[in-house]
């Protein structure tokens, strides 16, 4: 199996989105930077730094703490945020519970400077064990500048003994607080691992949700903090009672990663046995895959779908492993006895993959429709239009453009350009429209192939049939 085809399946988690974001996050803490988001990282941290310190010679505070005070909401923080909850694009931790009451019961200049020594000394314990790379103290320290929003919300508007009937000025603190931490983790995966802005705002929205049910939480201890400074130490239980919490939601994690590689094991090996009896069957099939992966996503299918698409296009000839040999090879016309053994070959994949159950049971349907037609002319069922699953449509249209373009023992591969032509001479017959358009528009990219106009579809014009990896022969 080819080593780029396997890297795609690793990256598809069998969960839901977050559980390949969240392992991604957990692979790279033990290995250092990289260049540019050593360059990014070193850069924020540093500039955190200088704004710490800023802040504890301008801002001009009437409260004071004891060393003690400072020393143990320091310790308090460093322990809720060694408490991870993993959600969304990494984890939430509860220090929301004792920054609030940070915001109020120290000097507010002070605030930046144990807001990251707390962050430092929670994570200690991951570079003692070596389950960190020394290196991530600097996005760590990086991280840090989600504290800035609330200590400039509440130095400008003098915020000295919290108050409910002042909640207004809280909740502006509070959006600050994501706007800082949305603005540094967003240009720094944009700067060091290209990934778009936009796109992590829906992964960090499930960690602002856990800050903003904490966050009232905080404000109450403040309160109270005001009449007994040492208010937040009862915090710890709740702290605690998260961090088993967030054990149990890890070990849930881990059970389905676990699962997952079990999963994509099953489907590469058999891939590995189409790809076994029949070398053309197993590179075809590979092929598909690429095509099938850059055709859902032009779709904007979901993460689901998406893998989904990878698993049935992966397996979508799985059912030819029961058809004899003397059929998949014969370099001549199929008997009509021989051509209704071929079709059988999606019912046969579906069996087997139902037997497997699991995600690759859930595909099934989906491997049994991949040689449906639009109209209607195809098999095993007969289905038509919009009653086709869109990922065997997409599959169907992917395999079709391969096997035109794939030598067989009986004829010569086609050029790109004819099967392009090809393609779109039966868009509205035997293939979906909408499908034929991203597709040739992604062959076009890679190919520079010269746009083709669209020839009458179904009910104007009836076009021979297209030839697919199994249309007759194989």
């Amino acid at each position: 199996m080819a080593a780029a085809l396997q890297a795609r399946l690793f990256r598809a988690d069998p969960e839901a989105a977050e559980g390949r974001w969240i392992a991604e996050t957990r692979e790279r803490r033990p290995h250092r930077l990289g260049t540019r988001d050593s360059v990014f990282s070193l850069g924020a941290a540093f500039g955190f730094v200088v704004f710490s310190v800023v802040a504890a010679i301008l801002i001009d505070s009437h409260r004071s703490a004891s060393p003690l005070v400072i020393a143990t909401i320091v310790g308090v923080y460093a322990l809720a945020s060694a408490v991870e909850f993993e959600v969304g694009a990494g984890a939430a931790v509860p220090t929301q519970l004792v920054l609030v009451p940070m915001l109020f019961l120290l000097p507010l200049g002070l605030v930046p400077a144990c807001v990251v020594a707390g962050l430092l000394l929670g994570d200690l314990p991951q570079y003692i064990r070596h389950q960190a790379h020394p290196e991530r103290v600097i996005p760590l320290v990086m991280s840090a500048w989600y504290v800035a929003g609330p200590v400039i919300v509440l130095a400008a508007f003098g915020e000295e003994t919290p108050q409910l009937s002042r909640w207004h000025i809280y909740v502006l603190a509070l959006l600050c607080q994501f706007a800082f931490d949305f603005a540094f983790a967003t240009c720094r995966s944009w700067y060091a691992f290209g990934t778009p802005p936009g796109s992590q705002l829906t992964k960090m929205a499930s960690v602002w949700v856990v800050d903003s049910a904490l966050a009232p939480i905080g404000l109450f201890v403040a309160i109270v903090g005001t009449r007994s400074h040492y208010a937040y130490l009862a915090c710890v239980p709740l702290i605690l009672l998260m961090a088993v919490f967030g054990r149990e939601r890890r070990i849930r994690i881990d059970n389905a990663l676990e699962l997952g590689h079990a999963y994509r094991g099953t489907a590469l090996l058999l891939g590995d046995m189409i790809e076994a009896d029949d070398e053309g069957t197993g590179v075809h099939s590979r092929d598909v895959v690429s095509l099938v992966i850059g055709v859902a996503e032009r779709m904007k299918l979901d993460e689901r779908a998406r893998r989904h698409a990878e698993f049935a296009a992966l397996l979508h000839d799985v059912g030819k492993v029961r058809v004899p040999k003397e059929i998949i090879n014969k370099p001549g016309p199929l008997t009509d006895v021989e051509w209704l053994v071929i079709k059988q070959h999606t019912v046969w994949g579906e069996e087997m993959l139902k037997a497997v159950g699991g995600i690759l049971g859930e595909i099934g349907s989906i491997v049994r429709s991949c040689h449906e037609r639009y109209d209607g002319a195809g098999y095993p069922d007969g289905l038509s239009g919009e009653s086709i699953p869109l990922i065997a449509r997409i599959i169907f249209a992917c395999d079709t453009f391969s096997a035109m373009t794939t030598d067989r023992s009986y004829r010569k591969a086609r050029s790109t350009a004819e099967a392009v032509d090809e393609l779109r001479r039966n868009a509205g017959t035997q293939l979906d429209p909408a499908v034929v358009e991203v597709l040739v528009a992604i062959i076009g990219e890679d190919e520079q192939v010269q746009p083709i106009p669209l020839r009458p579809r179904f009910g104007e014009e009836q076009p021979e049939q297209l030839e697919s990896a199994v249309s007759g022969q194989s």
